[in-house]
């Protein structure tokens, strides 16, 4: 899971470490509990997990400032934890219900908070990019600073629509990150079977967009090159790429077994690589928390989390005269 690292890991305190850990079992513990109201029938349609990947959201959000925007595929519930969006809203929209964040309407792959910048939320894949750069588009023509996340996987790398983006962003010098959660797998093929080059961000070369691999387990790497990113987009020197070498620990979506890999692999990476134990080990080695401090974070969250399911439980379904709200026609 090594990743070659091109820009240095930034100080951060106490403070913000234990920030990044809490954020980052938040968004472990929510997922895990998505999970189990998806085995008890509560969550309907489909359901793409996060577990594993939490670093990648958690340290480019790290970057962000108010007005930012961001966009991504429908593997979603992470951003939007980590931009600030209620998790019982999240959990009920999951189920379908009233409470939900797009009123139960949308599920787990489409959900928005014009209130937070999140746009979504994309079922199909790579269609996010263009519009992550109509929003940078937006940005632009307000003068107002601000920068789009537009993240998609490394599938979605293959798409046709993700290099007229680029040749696009780059031709206007929009204020865009595209940012490539590799996560090595896409839906099922390996990057080895589905990709013909070994890096990703090296396409961007084409369109002068510049680029760099990161370490998408360590969650200081990732701040580290979103703040490189950031100060880029918003000098006004156009698009970036940051590749982040990620790993999910489920299958793509709920009913993938992912039988192409093997446990062994999995466990491996857990036990090697795991964003979350590295920063707790992080705290506890440098004794900026003790592991009741830490055992004290992990029960608050799971509170949050049980409320949030609960709370997603108890919302009724959404009217029928709701059908007709929130369309274009």
């Amino acid at each position: 899971m090594a990743a070659r690292k091109t820009t240095k890991k930034p100080n951060v305190s106490a403070e913000e470490l234990k920030t990044y850990y809490r954020e980052m079992l938040l968004i472990r513990r929510f997922e895990e509990k998505a999970g189990q109201l998806y085995g008890m029938g509560l969550i309907g349609g489909f359901c793409h997990l996060y577990i594993g990947q939490e670093a990648v959201v958690v340290g480019l959000e790290a970057a962000a400032r108010d007005g930012d925007k961001r966009i991504t595929s429908y593997r979603d519930h992470g951003h939007m934890l980590a931009c600030g969006m209620e998790p019982g809203g999240v959990m009920a929209e999951l189920t379908g219900r009233e409470g939900g964040l797009s009123k139960g309407k949308g599920g787990s792959m489409h959900m928005f908070s014009k209130e937070k910048h999140f746009y979504g939320g994309h079922g199909i894949v790579g269609a996010q990019v263009p519009l992550g750069a109509g929003l940078a588009f937006a940005d632009k023509y307000k003068e107002n600073g601000g920068v789009t996340f537009t993240y998609f996987g490394d599938g979605a790398a293959n798409q046709g629509q993700v290099y007229e983006t680029f040749n696009m962003a780059a031709i206007w010098s929009l204020p865009v990150i595209f940012v490539i959660e590799n996560n090595q797998y896409a839906m099922g093929t390996s990057q080895e079977r589905s990709t013909s080059t070994k890096d990703i961000y090296h396409r961007g070369e084409a369109f002068g967009i510049p680029g760099e691999i990161v370490d998408g387990m360590d969650v200081l790497a990732v701040k580290a090159a979103s703040e490189k990113a950031v100060a880029h987009c918003r000098a006004g020197k156009g698009p970036y790429i940051l590749e982040i070498k990620t790993y999910r620990y489920r299958g793509h979506s709920m009913s993938d077994p992912a039988k192409y890999r093997t446990r062994e692999e999995v466990q491996k990476v857990r036990e090697q690589s795991d964003p979350i134990e590295h920063v707790r080990d992080l705290l506890l080695t440098g004794k900026h928390a003790t592991e009741d401090d830490l055992k004290a974070i992990d029960k608050e969250i799971k509170e949050i989390v049980n409320q949030a399911a609960e709370f997603s439980k108890e919302s009724p379904e959404p009217s029928l005269d709701e059908l007709w709200t929130d369309i274009y026609a």
